[in-house]
């Protein structure tokens, strides 16, 4: 009895090596080169809506000095929970944001602003 079942495992096992797959059975057709070369090259807006460019705000307002003592106007470059907010937020230029950036620090290290929403004063 255990003879039979050893020789049926070694066949079971010699039939599924010596099965050998020539092509995929789900494969995707491939395109003919012909095909790549005419494709329409045209711009789809992924989203619904499209977004104005905005304009730093720095830029705009030449009088407008970033300082750290300014919270007032330091307020609308962090969110509530004290993370300091993006440039594709703010709409301020890299050179702003930077000085933003800095500026935020030097208010959070003087105690003017909030380190995080559980620092509230």
């Amino acid at each position: 009895m255990e003879e039979k079942i050893e020789k049926a495992k070694v066949e079971n096992t010699v039939a599924k090596t010596t099965e050998v797959r020539t092509e995929r059975p789900y494969s995707r057709p491939s395109r003919p080169p012909q095909d790549r070369d005419n494709r329409r090259r045209t711009f789809k807006p992924r989203g619904k809506f499209l977004f104005k460019k905005k304009v730093c705000f720095f830029c705009k307002n030449k009088d407008a000095v970033i300082d750290y003592k300014d919270v007032g106007l330091l307020k609308r470059f962090f969110s509530e929970s004290g993370k300091i907010t993006p440039r594709r937020f703010t709409g301020a230029c890299t050179k702003h944001q930077r000085k933003i950036a800095v500026e935020i620090k030097k208010a959070r290290h003087m105690g003017l602003i909030q380190y995080t929403d559980k620092h509230k004063y």
